[in-house]
């Protein structure tokens, strides 16, 4: 097969199965309640985890599977987690109880945190350093435009042919991706990385988890409620186990010297915040036009539709860009788009309903920051990581949007849910704009240090001995 064909193929197949996983985290958040009327026998604190399991044990394997995929094999990585993931899909699309539902869900978030850190190190192992900035964008940009795609397809979908096809969906991507995958892709691995000890997975596993729970849990157990604080402690506590332990360990299960890398850092950390308004505007965009405006779900889904189309439109072209100017210009922009995204609602959003001019333009300013932000990060850390560590390095910086993410969730719902009246939702969703706003202006700052285009510095390969 010629070079060109295999990387493009590689590119459309590693890009088709993270649409697929990041569109199942949100997806569901409308299709939750026809799940809700199927199990109707089943309390909403038990079904509440066909959305929580997916979430924690997505943000809890992300990391260690990144470092595994790294050893054992990308290709291997990324075809198993294929296979799981679709097979999963099945059984919550026939599951005719709500245990066996939750059951799938997690099966289906293991699936997904092994595929998304192996896809994107066979994205960087397919392409020359000149390519990187359009094929990691392109990349990043499936990811961007499936978690904005979520509510709208989800809502079509569901309307029109129920809830289980939010995950029968899923079923002819992963049937490509794992037939193309065998045919297509190149096995790429590093037999010097050491097979990480089992008790520092077990660490950022539990860390992970513990904090995910505990945030998304908020919403009934509440923000300073004993419960909560005891989960987010023991996380932190887990967290300061964990840093020791890979400090000490022969076999890390993440290389903590990643982060002396100046794009690795900065780039997690605005990830991080900007996961955090990223979910709180989808989000709360969604019940501001049900609520407020009150529009029925699916009118809902195609008035936001604008932000996921603009992304999928101008991403690629972006990466072009940022492949002669570099990535740091394009974040910056993109960041202050769309805080002024959010601006824009705060100034112009209230009950009266003006689509074309008080909501439209906000859809253009975010849509437009999604493009520039989400892809560029990852094109950015691709490029500065050793070549041995793509796996776990890419792994890290979706832990962080996922994170971010159920923290903008959490927030979103905790402004909003005890809202009496069209006045005290009014004030609640103009917080939630506020946060977008400090998100895209926070955002910014932190990705002014990162050194992008010709001034990255590439890291060299990371040898087992020295680590």
């Amino acid at each position: 097969m010629p070079p060109d064909v295999r990387q493009r193929r590689t590119l459309t197949i590693a890009s088709l199965a993270t649409l697929a996983t990041f569109l199942d985290t949100t997806i569901l958040f409308v299709a939750f309640p026809d799940i809700g009327r199927t199990f109707s026998d089943t309390s909403p604190a038990t079904l509440s985890w066909v959305l929580n399991a997916y979430t924690i044990v997505f943000a809890a394997l992300l990391i260690p599977a990144g470092k595994i995929a790294d050893r054992v094999g990308h290709r291997r990585a990324f075809l198993t987690g294929s296979a799981l993931f679709t097979a999963a899909s099945m059984v919550c699309g026939l599951a005719p109880t709500a245990e066996l539902l939750i059951a799938g869900r997690v099966v289906q978030a293991a699936g997904g945190a092994i595929l998304i850190p192996a896809s994107l190190a066979l994205v960087m192992r397919a392409h020359d350093r000149s390519q990187l900035p359009r094929a990691v964008a392109i990349w990043g940009a499936a990811g961007a435009v499936a978690g904005a795609l979520g509510p709208t397809l989800g809502a079509a979908v569901v309307q029109g042919l129920g809830w289980r096809w939010a995950f029968f969906i899923n079923l002819p991507v992963g049937i490509y991706t794992i037939v193309a995958g065998r045919r297509t892709l190149s096995e790429s691995s590093d037999d010097e990385t050491a097979v990480p000890k089992t008790l520092g997975i077990v660490l950022v596993a539990a860390a992970a988890g513990a904090i995910s729970y505990a945030v998304v849990e908020t919403e009934s157990n509440g923000w300073w409620s004993t419960e909560t604080l005891v989960w987010l402690l023991g996380g932190a506590a887990l967290v300061v186990a964990f840093v020791v332990h890979q400090r000490r360990t022969s076999a890390p299960v993440l290389d903590l010297d990643l982060f002396r890398i100046r794009n690795v850092a900065w780039a997690n950390l605005a990830g991080l915040v900007f996961g955090i308004a990223f979910s709180a505007m989808f989000l709360a965009s969604i019940l501001f036009l049900t609520s407020v405006w009150g529009w029925s779900v699916l009118e809902a889904g195609f008035g936001v539709a604008p932000g996921p189309a603009l992304v999928a439109v101008l991403a690629p072209r972006l990466g072009s860009l940022a492949g002669r100017i570099g990535q740091r210009p394009i974040l910056v922009a993109g960041a202050l788009s769309y805080a002024l995204g959010g601006l824009w609602r705060v100034v112009a959003l209230g009950p009266d309903v003006d689509y074309l001019v008080d909501y439209f333009p906000s859809m253009v300013l975010t849509g437009a920051g999604v493009a520039c932000l989400w892809p560029q990060l990852s094109s950015a850390v691709a490029q500065a990581l050793p070549p041995n560590r793509a796996g776990v390095g890419g792994a890290s910086l979706q832990a962080g949007r996922q994170f971010g993410g159920t923290f903008g969730v959490a927030i979103t719902v905790a402004l909003v849910a005890g809202a009496a009246s069209i006045d005290d939702a009014l004030d609640a969703f103009e917080q939630v704009w506020w946060v977008i706003v400090l998100g895209g202006l926070a955002t910014a700052i932190l990705v002014a240090p990162m050194r992008t285009g010709s001034a990255i510095v590439v890291s060299p390969p990371v040898v087992a001995a020295e680590t």
